[in-house]
């Protein structure tokens, strides 16, 4: 299969390692990756915040790029943006945009998934060769849990990791206080949200946070740092691209301290 990697604009500007390994992983399950040139933001941020006429030009870029009917599937290593496509596009189009720009949100949109639901669904794998042998818990994502249902898919992704120490994670369907623009709109709100889940995370006694949203761990690897738990977040694209003979190191971590503060 043909597979366009939508790399979303946080993964590109500051988190690229997650979708590198969202690249590795499709490429050696024998797929045809590709890396059309001229996606741009889903839109989300500007939508949510009320410019929704306006964000109707990264509605039809989003389309320009991957209706393309030489590619059968659209992948990305972020819920939240793959939400904002699957659950915004077509509605925001049919709002403010015309019948073509309908249509291409509709095509662009329907074969648009998030890694854990492609894997499992689609390519119906969930044994990806990965090792990486250290305790993990999972931060489920608000945009993953709520809008796109993935349920368990990234547990039976995750528990077939050789070597991993899956510990579960109280009150795990809470936010992290993200929420995009809400973090900076509500800063008091978010940090005792960010607080709260950081405190569960330290009960586990996990060594590494992961989650399928660079936004989450971006928020959450920040509140560790600051309360030097020695807790690192990892994207799961990277602990399941990460293998024996090619292993995830702390040294590669995106979710570094600097970046946080």
């Amino acid at each position: 299969m043909k597979i366009a990697l939508f790399s979303t604009c946080i993964g590109d500007a500051l988190f690229p390692d997650a979708h590198k390994a969202t690249a590795l992983i499709l490429a050696r399950l024998g797929h045809e990756v590709v890396f059309p040139e001229q996606q741009t933001c889903c839109g989300q941020m500007h939508f949510n915040t009320g410019y929704q006429k306006q964000s109707l030009g990264m509605i039809r870029s989003y389309a320009d790029a991957f209706a393309d009917p030489s590619i059968d599937y659209v992948v990305a290593a972020s819920g939240s943006c793959v939400g904002a496509v699957r659950e915004q596009h077509v509605r925001l189009a049919q709002r403010h945009g015309s019948a073509a720009d309908v249509d291409g949100a509709k095509i662009a949109a329907n074969k648009t998934y998030d890694l854990p639901e492609f894997l499992v669904d689609i390519a119906q794998v969930t044994n990806l060769g990965a090792f990486f042998p250290h305790k993990v818990t999972y931060h489920s994502s608000c945009h993953g849990m709520r809008f796109l249902k993935l349920e368990d898919r990234p547990f039976k992704l995750l528990s077939q990791v050789e070597g991993i120490d899956l510990v579960p994670l109280s009150n795990a369907e809470e936010c992290c206080g993200f929420g995009g623009t809400f973090s900076l709109k509500n800063p008091e709100v978010s940090q005792a949200m960010v607080s709260d889940k950081v405190r569960h995370i330290k009960e586990t006694g996990a060594e590494y946070v992961t989650g399928g949203d660079s936004s989450c761990l971006m928020n959450i690897a920040g509140s560790l740092s600051r309360q030097r738990t020695g807790v690192r977040a990892v994207h799961m694209a990277e602990i399941l691209a990460s293998t024996k003979a090619h292993p995830w190191t702390p040294t590669s971590a995106a979710y570094s301290k600097e970046k946080m503060l």
